[in-house]
């Protein structure tokens, strides 16, 4: 019989680049615990630093203009928490910013096939770099956006 037990660790960061090391640090700390290999930390600690910068980027828009609220409001916070699982580690990150609709930015999103590097646009390619560095990338947008990242546990007679 294999019980599934879970223990969540929760770090709220201010919505600053200058804090998506501590994430990344955190991350590292319990990865290297549970069992992943470098390769796989290195991947993960990627695609949550893009979901971080996301939050960061375009949750609550350009946060340096210093043009003052009309009503006081709490500092924009990132919330993530990582979920260890016995055969996997699921990371969430959340901000409570401007919603984002993954499956209509899905659809916007077009080939770069025969493109120079000069006619590519920043942006946008986040999400799929997620997707292809985790096992599971799951994007809710009810309140804010909540990014749930998905890395399985391979053990190495599991191959």
């Amino acid at each position: 019989m294999n019980i599934q037990v879970e223990e969540v660790i929760t770090l709220q960061v201010p919505a600053s680049a200058e804090y998506i090391d501590l994430v990344r640090l955190t991350l590292y700390g319990l990865a290297v615990k549970i069992g992943f290999s470098y390769e796989e930390i290195e991947d993960m600690k990627v695609a949550v630093s893009e979901a971080c910068n996301n939050a960061v980027l375009y949750a609550y828009g350009d946060l340096s203009t210093g043009e003052a609220a009309p009503v006081p409001q709490p500092a924009p916070r990132i919330e993530v928490r990582f979920i260890k699982k016995n055969d996997a580690l699921s990371i969430i990150v959340k901000d409570d910013g401007r919603s984002f609709d993954a499956s209509a930015a899905a659809a916007r999103a077009k080939p770069v096939d025969g493109k120079s590097i000069d006619e590519l646009q920043a942006g946008g390619l986040g999400l799929f770099l997620m997707q292809a560095l985790m096992d599971d990338v799951e994007v809710n947008s009810e309140t804010g956006t909540e990014v749930v990242l998905t890395k399985r546990l391979v053990k190495s007679g599991e191959l």
